[in-house]
C-alpha cells in the first residue's frame, strides 16, 4: 500500500522547456558576451525576443540532440548541462590555441578556470584564433566515444582535454570554479535581475535579464491536478517533492498555480537542499539525481539530519509504501536505488518517445501525464 508519493517537478508538473531555454542562453552568453569569452559570431543581448531564444536553443543544443544525449546518460541538472556544453567548447578553443599558446593553455587548464582565466582565453582567441569556429554538434560525437554516465560525464571532459590538448587536468568537475560560474550565470537567466540576488548572493553580472520564473508552463491543468492531489491526501497519502530546481524556483511557480500548499512542507526538497548537503559533506558529492538523496530527504523530512540521510541503508524498509513520480532516467535510477515503485510520465523532453526506454527499464507504471496517477489506485 502506497503511503508516500514524491513528485519531480520538471517534466511532471511543469514543462522543462524554459529551463532548457535558459540553459542554452547561458552557454550562448558565456561564449559570445565580452564579459566571458566574447567570441565573434552572434551579437549578445540580455533580453532576446522569442525568435532569438528559439534560434539560440536550436543552435546550442543542435536541435536538442545534445540534450537528448546528456539526459540519456542520467544527467538531470540544468547546471550540469550548461557546464558540459560550455566546457566542451572551451576545450575545442584551447586545442585551436595550441600552436600559438601551447604552454600557457596547458598551464591554464591545470588550475581552476575563473573569470580571470576566461578573460585570458578571450584575449588569446582574438589575437591568435580569430578563425575559430564553434561546433556545438561535435559534442555528441565526442561523448559517444565513451560510456560515461551520470556525474562521470563531467569528469569525462578531463579525458577529452587529455586527448585533444595533451594536458593532465582534473579541473572539469562539479566542484570547480567554472561549474560554479556556469551555475550562477544560469540563475541570472532563469530568475532575472529582480530575483537572482536571493539565490546566488549577488546581482546579475550582466544586467537586463527578465527571467523565466513568471513564464512557467504547467503540463496539466493546475485546477485538475490540485483536485487529484487532494484526493490522494484524502486517502491518507503524504505528498512531497524531490526536484532539481532550487527552492525559490520550486516555491514561486507552484504557489502561483495554487499547488504548493497541497504538499507537506517538510517534504519539499530542492536542489538548494542538495547543495547544502554537498557543502556540509563534500566527501559524498555529487548528490544530485540520479543519486537518491533528494528523495530520501523527502522521506525523512527537512527537519532530518543530512548525515543520517546519507547513511540510510538501501533499499529502504517497506519500499512498496513509496512511489516516486518522474519523467527521466535519473528519477528512475534514484527510485531503483531506494527500492521503491516508480511511475514515469511521458511529458519530459522526449515525450512519448520515452515510453520504450521506460518499458525497457521496467518502470512500475507509465503515465501519459501526471493526471493519470489515479489509475494506480483503481
Amino acid at each position: 500500500m502506497i503511503k508516500t508519493i514524491l513528485f519531480d517537478v520538471d517534466g511532471v508538473i511543469l514543462s522543462e522547456e524554459r529551463y532548457f531555454d535558459a540553459s542554452a542562453l547561458t552557454v550562448w552568453e558565456m561564449i559570445h558576451s565580452d564579459a566571458y569569452l566574447g567570441l565573434a559570431g552572434d551579437d549578445f543581448d540580455p533580453a532576446p525576443q522569442e525568435p532569438v531564444i528559439r534560434c539560440v536553443r536550436d543552435t546550442v543544443f543542435d536541435q536538442d540532440k545534445v540534450l537528448d544525449l546528456i539526459k540519456s546518460r542520467g544527467i538531470n541538472s540544468n547546471w550540469d548541462m550548461v557546464f558540459l556544453a560550455y566546457s566542451y567548447q572551451i576545450i575545442r578553443l584551447c586545442e585551436r590555441l595550441l600552436p600559438a599558446k601551447g604552454a600557457e593553455v596547458k598551464e591554464l587548464l591545470r588550475n581552476q578556470l575563473d573569470r580571470d582565466g576566461l578573460a585570458l582565453l578571450r584575449d588569446w582567441a582574438r589575437h591568435e584564433a580569430a578563425d575559430f569556429v564553434i561546433d556545438y554538434a561535435a559534442f555528441t560525437g565526442d561523448f559517444a566515444k565513451g560510456n560515461a554516465q551520470k556525474a562521470e560525464m563531467l569528469t569525462y571532459l578531463n579525458e577529452i582535454a587529455k586527448e585533444r590538448i595533451g594536458v593532465d587536468t582534473q579541473m572539469f568537475s562539479r566542484t570547480s570554479d567554472l561549474w560554479e560560474l556556469c551555475q550562477e550565470t544560469f540563475q541570472e537567466w532563469y530568475l532575472g535581475d529582480a530575483r537572482v540576488t536571493s539565490s546566488i548572493g549577488r546581482e546579475s553580472f550582466q544586467k537586463g535579464k527578465k527571467g523565466f520564473l513568471a513564464d512557467e508552463i504547467p503540463l496539466v491543468d493546475p485546477a485538475k491536478l490540485r483536485e487529484l492531489l487532494l484526493q490522494l491526501k484524502e486517502k491518507g497519502i503524504t505528498l512531497g517533492i524531490g526536484t532539481g530546481r532550487p527552492t525559490i524556483e520550486t516555491h514561486v511557480p507552484l504557489a502561483e498555480l495554487h499547488l504548493l500548499d497541497v504538499f507537506d512542507p517538510n517534504r519539499v526538497i530542492s536542489a538548494s537542499h542538495v547543495l547544502d548537503a554537498e557543502t556540509s559533506y563534500p566527501e559524498y558529492a555529487p548528490l544530485a539525481k540520479p543519486h537518491p538523496f533528494c528523495y530520501l530527504k523527502g522521506l525523512a523530512g527537512l527537519d532530518s539530519d543530512d548525515k543520517s540521510v546519507l547513511l540510510q541503508n538501501l533499499p529502504i524498509e517497506n519500499p512498496r509504501e513509496v512511489l516516486i513520480v518522474g519523467d527521466s532516467l535519473a528519477d528512475l535510477l534514484a527510485a531503483r536505488a531506494i527500492g521503491c515503485q516508480f511511475a514515469a510520465t511521458l511529458t519530459g523532453l522526449s515525450g512519448q518517445a520515452a515510453r520504450s526506454t521506460m518499458e525497457k527499464e521496467k518502470a512500475d507504471y507509465i503515465l501519459n501525464d501526471v493526471s493519470e496517477i489515479m489509475q494506480i489506485f483503481n
